[in-house]
């Protein structure tokens, strides 16, 4: 049976609805007046709340930079001791969830901590005076550049191995040095690639919520959270979500920009082994150092705390409870994987199925929830859940004295549908790929032999797309699985996963205990890196 045009506009018009109605809650706020608590905050608390964002924001900005744009030019040019691995290594950090990374670097540094203790056997009491606080504003900025730098890294590598290496050649045998090479013609042909990078960075920066929490630090986030949790006032609690998507809502279109700009440039061009230049001596300890660094502060010491404090506490800890935990994070995540993939399928094919253009720009308006931050997504979708309960209660108790409670808010219903809101844009990107290696073609033959649009999905599309939709699967389950402030906010009362094990335990200060539900979710989380390293080595080969 095919399915008409005006099925293909229906159907997608009503997903994109659907699954944008948390930014029509968040939008119906725009022209509500401030209440005594909004006048509050903007005396006091929202200029903090700026600096301390644009700070982080220029911080990680600095740091990212520092870290991804050497190793990357290193990686794609040269070689050097390690280098077959550490162009994938460099990767591990994405695995670190950045609140799991703030706990183990509280627990190394604090005052108790193994550092400092060492340092005051050998310096004195002392050491405490002159020795950096972790918990601060200067913390944060290094604990999101080491966590977060893989995205500059990632994309600068693209751009460093794809496209400048012709250019390079004709700038050497124009007598430019290699540094001279670098700044005066790869970094400006990079420069699109490496803003892109940068605006993710500072995306997942501005939507972090319980690293910032941790370390005490106030942003958005925070603020939101407290406005939320601790005022009970919805109103301030989405005034101060307008203004944080604002600064998500710039980085956007920088990012947007930068893609746009890249296309000018971005080639398909190969290296061979002959085009890499070999480092000895100190330049190859150098090199070495330059890119094991961030690998062994990004992923090799949170890490290995992580395992010391599981090892340590696995006799208390190991027991029914956690293995209880992991059943409802796995089986949430899986949930909400085969939901959002399913979803992203028929999306996809919408797309390719219609040529109507309304049809392509439903399908992009029905994944701009991965712009919205997870503490703000949570808030606006309890917002209209719970005026549905409330009404439906309210019905029933005035016609027939029966309250029905809580159906939507308070539900996994509403944990899975913030997930699919959340990250379809990457269950969407990951099938649309696959989608797009198949000819048309082939569609056009199938229908030739009277095959429907449903045959020739299930029997031809899917199953050439299983790869893609694996790693859509994968993807989508990880994110799940280290999603914090969606999580806290949305899950059901009694119903606890290991993110929130590990959030709960670090903030009463018993961070050993929080060790094993951390490792789990990065042991997980290292699937994908896993998956986006093999892609990486495939494309190069």
């Amino acid at each position: 049976m095919t399915k008409s045009p005006k099925f293909w506009l229906l159907s997608t018009l009503l997903l994109a609805f659907v699954l944008t109605i948390p930014i029509w809650v968040l939008a119906s706020f725009v022209f509500q007046f401030g209440n005594d608590n909004w006048q509050h905050l903007l005396d006091t608390l929202l200029p903090e709340y700026i600096i301390n964002s644009l700070v982080l924001m220029f911080g990680v900005a600095f740091g990212t930079l520092l870290l991804g744009v050497p190793a990357a030019w290193l990686i794609s040019h040269y070689q050097f001791t390690g280098s077959r691995w550490l162009h994938w290594a460099l990767l591990l950090p994405l695995a670190m969830p950045a609140y799991i990374s703030a706990y183990t670097y509280t627990g190394l540094l604090e005052f108790e901590g193994p550092v400092q203790s060492a340092l005051r056997e050998v310096f004195g009491f002392g050491v405490s005076q002159w020795f950096p606080e972790v918990r601060s504003l200067g913390g944060a900025v290094l604990l999101f550049s080491l966590v977060l730098y893989p995205y500059v890294y990632l994309l600068s590598r693209s751009a460093f191995g794809s496209s400048s290496q012709k250019a390079l050649e004709v700038s050497r045998t124009l007598g430019a040095g290699p540094v001279k090479s670098f700044f005066q013609v790869a970094l400006p042909m990079a420069r699109p690639a490496i803003i892109a990078g940068v605006t993710l960075a500072l995306m997942e920066t501005l939507a972090d919520f319980g690293a910032v929490q941790h370390f005490g630090v106030d942003t958005f986030t925070t603020g939101i959270y407290r406005t939320w949790s601790g005022l009970d006032d919805t109103n301030t609690a989405m005034q101060l979500s307008l203004v944080l998507l604002s600064f998500v809502g710039i980085l956007i279109l920088v990012e947007r920009w930068s893609r746009q700009q890249q296309r000018y440039y971005v080639g398909d061009v190969k290296t061979d082994a002959s085009d890499y230049v070999q480092l000895t001596g100190k330049k190859n300890v150098f090199a070495f150092a330059v890119c094991f660094l961030p690998i062994l502060l990004g992923f090799l010491v949170p890490s290995g705390q992580l395992l010391y404090w599981s090892l340590t506490t696995a006799e208390t800890n190991l027991n029914s409870d956690f293995f209880e935990l992991t059943w409802n994070s796995f089986s949430l995540a899986l949930i909400t994987a085969v939901a959002t993939v399913a979803v992203a399928v028929f999306l996809a094919y919408a797309k390719r199925m219609s040529n109507l253009s309304r049809v392509k720009q439903f399908v992009q308006v029905a994944h701009l929830g991965y712009a919205v931050p997870g503490t703000v997504l949570a808030i606006a979708i309890i917002i209209p859940l719970a005026w549905f309960d409330k009404t439906v209660d309210d019905f029933f108790y005035e016609n027939y004295e029966i309250s029905t409670g809580l159906i939507l808010s308070g539900t996994l219903f509403a944990l899975v549908f913030a997930y699919m809101v959340r990250f379809l844009s990457v269950a969407l990107q990951s099938v649309e790929s696959g989608l797009a290696r198949i000819k048309p073609s082939m569609d056009d033959s199938a229908r030739t032999l009277g095959a429907s649009s449903w045959t020739i999905m299930g029997r031809i599309h899917l199953p050439l797309m299983h790869t893609s939709l694996i790693t859509a699967l994968i993807l989508v389950f990880v994110e799940v699985l280290k999603e914090l402030p969606t999580t806290l906010i949305l899950r059901p009362f009694n119903f606890d996963t290991l993110s929130i094990k590990a959030y709960e335990m670090a903030a009463d200060e018993r961070l050993a205990d929080a060790g094993l539900p951390a490792l789990l979710i990065v042991l997980t989380s290292l699937i994908p890196v896993i998956i986006l390293s093999k892609l990486m080595d495939k494309r190069s080969g």
